[in-house]
Parts: structure tokens; sequence; C-alpha cells
């Protein structure tokens, strides 16, 4: 009678197991769907409405291409318990990045038109000729370019990032927490 009993609660486990890691999978692909049509959103506006990307729009960019890489490997792998924070914890570094990125593009449009910095050469040439780290520096003083302010739906564009940087940021820790603390309970039967 004992082992039936206990085949029978493994049998259990294992289906939760399974339909958390499919719930887990099917939220993780939520998630790279939401940063590839923020990304679409991104080349339309770019090639459709002219709104040439400055040197932090296309960091912002890259910063989303990582939060969807980190979500797309969760959908993937879909690991249990505790890998999941393998999968959560550089998706968050991504997240944040972005956010203090999107954060500081605010900043440089917010400024008076007397304290905006002066244009400088774009990200390509920048690429080219100096070291990753100085390169880096310049691009995130700002320039004139990162200044303009291009609204949609009433919002500049970096609002709008960094409002999706959170808005991830939030469904990763969620998507993390929501199936976790049952599998744990249940595992220790």
């Amino acid at each position: 009678f004992r082992r039936g009993l206990f085949v029978c609660m493994s049998r259990e486990l294992e289906e939760i197991v399974i339909r958390s890691s499919l719930a887990y999978r099917l939220r993780c692909l939520a998630g790279v769907l939401a940063c590839a049509g923020l990304l679409g959103f991104a080349l339309y506006a770019q090639y459709v409405w002219m709104m040439d990307p400055c040197p932090l729009c296309i960091f912002q960019r890259v910063a989303f291409a990582a939060v969807g890489f980190f979500f797309l490997a969760g959908a993937i792998h879909g690991p249990r318990a505790a890998g999941r924070l393998v999968v959560l914890v550089p998706l968050l570094i991504s997240a944040a990045t972005g956010a203090a990125i999107a954060g500081r593009h605010l900043w440089i449009q917010s400024l008076p038109a007397d304290q905006v910095p002066s244009c400088g050469p774009g990200l390509g040439y920048l690429v080219d000729t100096f070291p990753f780290m100085h390169m880096l520096k310049i691009v995130l003083t700002g320039s004139g370019e990162c200044a303009k302010v291009q609204k949609i739906l009433g919002l500049p564009m970096p609002a709008w990032s960094l409002a999706w940087f959170l808005l991830l940021a939030g469904w990763a820790v969620w998507v993390t927490k929501s199936g976790y603390g049952r599998e744990q309970r249940l595992a220790g039967r």
C-alpha cells in the first residue's frame, strides 16, 4: 500500500512539475514576443516614420535584445526551481541597464536648450575609432541628437522604453516566482 501511495504521489508531482514548466515556458515566450515586437516597432519607426535612432536609442535596442535573449533561454530550457534564477538574474541586469540608459536619455531630453551637449560623431565612427570603454563614456554622455524629442502617443520614445523595461522586469520576476513556491512545497512532501 505504501509503495502504491508513493508512486501515485510521484505521478501527481510529476504532472504538476510538467504543467508548471509548460506555463513558465509559455510566459517566457510571451516575453520573447514582447521584445521582438518592441524591436520591430523601433525598426518601423526608423524606416517608415524616419525617426533616426541616436546612439542611446541603439543601446536601448541592444538591451531589449538581451532581455529577449534571456526570455528565449528560459522558454527553450524551461528550468525548474533554482535554475530559473540563472535566467532571471542576467535578464534583470539587462532590463536594469536598459532602464538606466532610457532614464539617462530622458534626462538629456529634459535639459534646457543651452545645456544640451553638442552633436557628436555617429556610433559607427565611435566604435571604429575609440576603445570600447571610451566609446561607451562618449555615448552615455549624450549628444545633441539624443536631445531631440520625438513623441509617440504623447510620450517620448525613451519614456516608452523605460516603461517597457520596468514592465518586462516585473513580468520576469512574476514568471519566475509563479510556479517556484508550489514546486518547492510539493517536492518537500
